[in-house]
């Protein structure tokens, strides 16, 4: 930041959209596919993805300026975070990029005013049916959303089993586990145990069962869930109001027999001041779902309001936290 004055933060921060959006597009176009090892023009990159060669270059110029390609002498190169937006990199982040340029989520941003006003999330003026209801009637937006979740996530299952050891229970539920990417790697760890994964039946429909992880469809507001000694939840409460994401934690407890584990896995709001990715995600949740990132603290009275006792936090080093809780 040239100038790190007050003048010269708010002016970075009420145009920094800008560099967000120029992200999207080159992710979008495949740019990051297009450059290989060597470095490369403008002009070949703007031929290989259909772009305008001066337009491209310019909106390469700002990324390469904040760390996402490299210019050296009319040339872009790879940098760590632009071989990141590759589909082929095996941590890709591509499809996490996309989704955040998705019209429904960009869109959102441009009545968040909506949400301020009314605590309501921002998206429902444009899709009253709700953000959930619209992925599942838009296939092309729900692969990506899917291929998003899904990147977020590979990071954040190797921290999450690294950081706690899941050896000692038999049979682990995996409550709006999606596709089951985090307990199929629990059950990998575990070779002694069993899981169940339990989302919406469409959801559920799409996974392919093992002989250790056995798929149930339903609705956790309404559909009761199978008996675990111990439950996943992984960034699902934080999608949710306080009164739904009571509702969740209490048929949890209904399901759960005495002393069960509950492992709620989120990205807490720390209690030190200053940017913050959860700062960032909680504001995510507010235009688009409803729902928020919570404290530590709140997570704690939820349990409590459920039937669980907060154990102990465990920092995954991953984004995540681990919020250990027992049934009581």
């Amino acid at each position: 930041m040239a100038d790190c004055g007050p003048l010269g933060m708010l002016q970075q921060m009420a145009g920094g959209y800008c560099v967000a959006r120029c992200l999207h597009v080159v992710a979008e176009l495949g740019v990051a596919d297009a450059l290989g090892e060597q470095p490369t023009d403008a002009g070949t990159l703007a031929a290989a993805v259909g772009a305008h060669r001066d337009a491209l270059s310019r909106v390469l110029r700002l990324l390469a300026a904040h760390g996402v390609f490299e210019l050296h002498r009319g040339r872009f190169r790879h940098t760590a975070a632009s071989r990141l937006l590759r589909e082929d990199h095996p941590d890709s982040m591509r499809a996490f990029v996309r989704l955040f340029g998705l019209p429904v989520f960009w869109d959102a941003y441009g009545v968040l005013g909506h949400s301020v006003r009314t605590g309501r999330p921002a998206v429902e003026l444009l899709h009253p049916e709700g953000l959930w209801s619209w992925l599942s009637h838009t296939p092309e937006a729900a692969a990506i959303f899917n291929a998003a979740m899904a990147a977020k996530a590979r990071g954040q299952v190797a921290a999450v089993l690294a950081a706690y050891d899941f050896r000692g229970f038999a049979l682990i539920g995996d409550i709006g586990g999606g596709s089951g990417h985090l307990l199929r790697a629990v059950l990998q760890a575990c070779p002694a145990a069993k899981g169940i994964l339990f989302d919406l039946p469409h959801v559920v429909a799409t996974v392919e069962p093992t002989p250790r992880m056995a798929c149930q469809g339903g609705d956790f507001f309404n559909d009761p869930l199978p008996s675990c000694d111990a439950y996943l939840l992984m960034e699902v409460v934080h999608d949710w109001d306080e009164d739904q994401a009571l509702a969740i934690l209490k048929a949890v407890r209904r399901a759960a027999p005495p002393a069960a584990k509950l492992l709620l896995i989120e990205a807490l709001i720390p209690d030190v001041p200053g940017p913050d990715s959860a700062r960032l995600l909680d504001i995510h949740m507010l235009a688009l779902v409803g729902g928020r990132q919570r404290t530590t603290d709140e997570y704690a009275y939820l349990l409590r309001s459920a039937g669980f006792g907060l154990v102990r936090t465990v920092e995954t080093h991953g984004g995540v936290s681990i919020l250990e809780a027992v049934a009581r």
